[in-house]
């Protein structure tokens, strides 16, 4: 078996960052200008495809290859390009470079992953790569002083070519050296499947009702120039949606100080007594400017192909500390949800561009069109939607993990976890936990509680997940008494969350493994490449990577956690803080990740091509071969299946057939 390291740069007009891979490939004018390549670790060569030079054949016969296995930082870019020029590339014979670095708890990137790996400079990634990719891969504004024209060629600044041609190269190398590294922390075979299929799915691609997502921008458009327009004429500023001017002009108005505009700001302004009724309508309308946003229909429109379809949709192993899918261009991983009805009509209205009837029958425009968006997918003509969720998915999986025997008896029989949490904590028969009764109540402090504290939170985690702010009458001792209630009903839970923290402290400063709930924690080492990581092998048998752990002190005094990762909020790599209860999530949402990739690989080898999932939603796009609820229940019956390596944990699903996608 031969290994052929591959790094390509291209030309394309399409913006690649906004429209994403494939419709940056499809544009017409797309190109291959360089084409970088080793050969089982040999020196690194360059094919000047912009300059004329043509691939060898063994090459083109070694792309298409079974014998040859083709890796590449990103690697479904590279597939992507070179599909379109060789036709259909097998999956199964590409490996990338990125993944596996995700996968072993680095960042994507290839400059920020060899400066975690610690790559020395002649193996890194070179600096100048942005402005050379900015002069050559992408239109140029027309100038006097460039001729008018609107791209740069290699005859245009010869020097400067050359150095581009060495950034390719060096790309190559630092891939190499990046997977060398990793080498002592393969990706599992069928991890790899799962990553084929993800390049299979994105491929296939959505389907957007674009006359729907055009009507939607120009409503969106017109109902903000209208708002505009008023704020102006009252406020007499420059520009009433800057938050400085309107802060400015609020405090003025109303004789005091503003911290700040944000909705909750403007929600609890709105609700006051003693506002002028300019101030009253400046609010009304900051809140409505607010919901007018159309940047999700603006990624449609940016990101759809010329066949009417978005790919790309999903990042795999995008969050790698789980293995989580992460959402990109449209993001439908954080779409609002739908409660307008009748649908039909709002959408009809919207492709009618029926401004004043949306109004008329909805209410707030901009509101009912961001309910909306998740609408703009839909169902090719002769196709369905098959939509399946996972019930419960997190709540099931720390249940079975921990043990927690009373817990995984409601899930195999009613399912009511709310209710029965709320009856477990306060004694109360569960039957009496229904609307119409005054004990109904507690099922919301009983589902706040579930959504809150399974990951070790306390009051606080409370008070943040009370987004029905059904809590606001208690005190903090009041909220604490819940907590404590809680805790006591899931004392397999409790238990799991310092029990895996003593066992990830214990096998950080000693070394060895550690045998937990049907999980293996260890510390492995590469000395030959000083790698150093705490994994945690999931009951799958995947590995989750915790790399250069650490133990500190924390404010309590006690033995603190650490391991270099990447900081969410600032985009650094550096040391991050664990603990027992977040080292339970991040198993929890990673075993659900896993109980996710076993439901599709098994949907796509019955038939039923999954287009895109959410979190633990699959949607699948298909010709109708039954009547509605033979398929649902064919899917759904797909998904209740436990894994081999899950047995006893009971799952259930729950979903729709439809003409385009929404939330039930």
């Amino acid at each position: 078996m031969h290994h052929l390291s591959i790094d390509l740069e291209t030309f394309s007009s399409v913006p690649i960052a906004k429209a994403g891979a494939q419709k940056y490939i499809s544009s017409p004018d797309f190109e291959i200008l360089l084409f970088a390549y080793s050969l089982d670790g040999a020196p690194v060569e360059i094919i000047d495809l912009a300059m004329g030079e043509k691939l060898p054949p063994w090459l083109v016969q070694a792309i298409t290859s079974p014998d040859y296995i083709k890796h590449a930082y990103n690697a479904p870019f590279e597939w992507g390009c070179l599909s379109k020029y060789i036709g259909w590339l097998p999956p199964d014979q590409w490996r990338c470079t990125m993944f596996h670095g995700l996968y072993c708890g680095y960042t994507a990137g290839l400059d920020a992953t060899g400066r975690a790996l610690g790559l020395s400079e002649d193996k890194r990634k070179l600096n100048t790569g942005k402005a050379l990719i900015r002069y050559f891969c992408v239109p140029c504004n027309p100038s006097k002083a460039n001729g008018q024209r609107t791209r740069n060629h290699p005859h245009h600044d010869p020097a400067r070519w050359e150095l581009f041609k060495e950034y390719c190269r060096q790309d190559v190398v630092t891939e190499m050296e990046i997977e060398r590294r990793l080498s002592s922390f393969p990706v599992p075979d069928w991890v790899q499947k799962q990553w084929e299929v993800d390049l299979i799915i994105n491929a296939r691609g959505v389907a957007v009702d674009m006359d729907f997502v055009g009507g939607a921008l120009q409503m969106g458009a017109t109902v903000k120039q209208s708002l505009m327009q008023e704020a102006t004429e009252i406020s007499r500023l420059d520009n009433p949606n800057s938050v400085a001017q309107l802060t400015q002009w609020l405090q003025t108005e109303m004789d005091e100080e503003l911290s700040d505009l944000r909705k909750d700001t403007v929600a609890q302004l709105l609700n006051r007594d003693g506002n002028s009724s300019h101030v009253q309508r400046m609010l009304e309308i900051r809140q409505e400017l607010g919901k007018t946003s159309t940047k999700k229909y603006d990624a449609i429109e940016a990101a759809v192909c010329p066949d009417g379809r978005v790919r790309g949709l999903l990042q795999f192993y995008g969050a790698n500390r789980t293995g989580r899918w992460a959402g990109r261009l449209v993001q439908v991983q954080n779409l609002p949800r739908t409660y307008t009805e009748p649908l039909d009509l709002a959408r009809d209205l919207v492709r009618g561009r029926k401004l004043d009837a949306l109004r008329a029958v909805y209410g707030s425009v901009p509101d009912t069109l961001s309910q909306l968006i998740r609408t703009a997918f839909i169902a090719p003509e002769g196709h369905v939607l098959i939509d399946a969720d996972f019930s419960a998915i997190e709540a099931r999986v720390i249940s079975w993990m921990a043990g927690e025997q009373w817990r995984l008896e409601v899930f195999r029989t009613h399912g009511k976890i709310y209710e029965a949490s709320a009856s477990q904590m306060f004694g109360v028969p569960i039957e009496l936990i229904k609307k119409g009764n005054p004990e109904y109540e507690l099922r919301q402090r009983g589902k706040v509680a579930e959504l809150a504290l399974g990951y070790q939170g306390g009051v606080g985690a409370m008070r943040q997940m009370d987004v029905g702010h059904q809590l606001d009458d208690l005190s903090d001792d009041e909220v604490k008494d819940i907590v404590t209630r809680w805790r006591e009903t899931n004392k397999r839970i409790r238990d799991l969350w310092y029990a895996l923290d003593n066992a990830a402290v214990k096998v950080i400063t000693e070394g060895g493994t550690v045998g937990l709930n049907n999980l293996i924690i260890a510390r492995e080492f590469d000395y030959n490449q000083g790698t150093d990581c705490m994994t945690i092998t999931l009951p799958s048998g995947r590995k989750l990577y915790y790399v250069s752990p650490g133990i500190g002190e924390n404010q309590w005094g006690n033995p603190s956690i650490s391991y270099m990762g990447m900081d969410q909020k600032t985009k650094r790599w550096k040391r991050i803080e664990t603990y027992g209860g977040k080292l339970v999530e991040n198993c929890v949402q990673a075993i659900a990740r896993d109980c996710l990739a076993y439901a599709i690989d098994n949907l796509e080898a019955a038939g039923l091509p999954v287009i895109f999932h959410v979190h633990d939603e699959v949607v699948i796009d298909v010709a109708p071969w039954a009547d509605d609820d033979t398929m649902l229940k064919t899917v759904c019956d797909i998904m209740r299946q436990p894994a081999p390596w899950a047995d006893g944990l009971p799952l259930n699903a729950e979903g729709w057939v439809g003409r385009y996608f929404k939330k039930d």
